[in-house]
């Protein structure tokens, strides 16, 4: 098992940055692809963000943050983080980190998750 803890969010401006940290612990983190969803009003679905594969050499990040967003991993710290940058009012949304078997982007993949950390970008 994994243990997840996302940290990093908060209030900032539109055109504004924010860094992300999932902190793992448990099993080794490079057991399980990593990945970023986001669920901006509640009751709606959890969208794809952006996923790791184990080693790190593979990436994806979905239509609406790509070039703006940028996932990454640090296996030996055991560390996740989702760069965000050019921040839009649309990204507001509650950011959860998850651990999974397979370098996918849908949530049925993922078997474990974290808390979440709500990001607001005001306009």
């Amino acid at each position: 098992q994994v243990q997840l803890v996302e940290s990093g969010g908060g209030l900032v401006q539109a055109g504004g940055s924010l860094r992300l940290s999932c902190a793992t612990s448990g099993r080794t983190l490079s057991t399980y692809a990593m990945a970023w969803f986001r669920q901006g009003v509640q009751g709606k679905e959890r969208e794809f963000v952006a996923a790791i594969s184990r080693s790190g050499g593979s990436k994806v990040h979905a239509d609406s943050v790509k070039g703006r967003f940028t996932i990454a991993r640090d296996n030996a710290n055991m560390m996740v983080y989702l760069q965000m940058n050019s921040l839009k009012p649309e990204d507001t949304a509650v950011y959860y980190c998850a651990a999974g078997r397979q370098f996918f982007t849908t949530t049925n993949n993922y078997d474990y998750w974290g808390q979440g950390t709500q990001v607001t970008v005001s306009s």
